[in-house]
């Protein structure tokens, strides 16, 4: 069986819990819970009730927004590897970098931060900051 399934589920669930009409779902079941505490006399198990209840739907609801994050994240990585590729000047090396280990991704980012000091410093001279280097 393919897992296609799941992402489908995960996205639907994900669009459909950020939209307004959710929150007032929620918030309307929250609110009946709460007018419905003096009929239960406030008791362990009145209040066990909305505890369980929300207990698993963040249980449920950590593990489909973290698949649809995922998906979008992979998306925008993708989008942006193409976008370097297709850019004259811009180097390849850059492509997947967040597969790379902490210090090589450290290492380009000393490298950027470097360049962007430099462009901001050749600004205040009244310099322009858009070149390409190395071309």
């Amino acid at each position: 069986m393919t897992k296609a399934w799941y992402s489908h589920l995960a996205r639907a669930i994900a669009h459909f819990s950020g939209k307004p009409i959710t929150f007032a779902i929620a918030a309307g079941v929250i609110l009946v819970w709460i007018i419905s505490g003096p009929l239960f006399n406030f008791s362990d198990t009145w209040q066990l009730v909305i505890n369980t209840g929300t207990t698993i739907v963040t249980f449920l609801m950590v593990f489909l927004i973290q698949n649809t994050q995922n998906r979008d994240t992979e998306a925008i990585q993708v989008k942006l590897d193409e976008l370097i590729r297709v850019t004259k000047g811009a180097h390849n090396a850059l492509l997947d970098l967040e597969e790379i280990e902490e210090e090589e991704l450290d290492a380009f980012r000393t490298k950027y931060q470097a360049l962007a000091k430099s462009a901001r410093e050749e600004l205040l001279q009244g310099l322009i900051d858009t070149d390409i280097p190395e071309a």
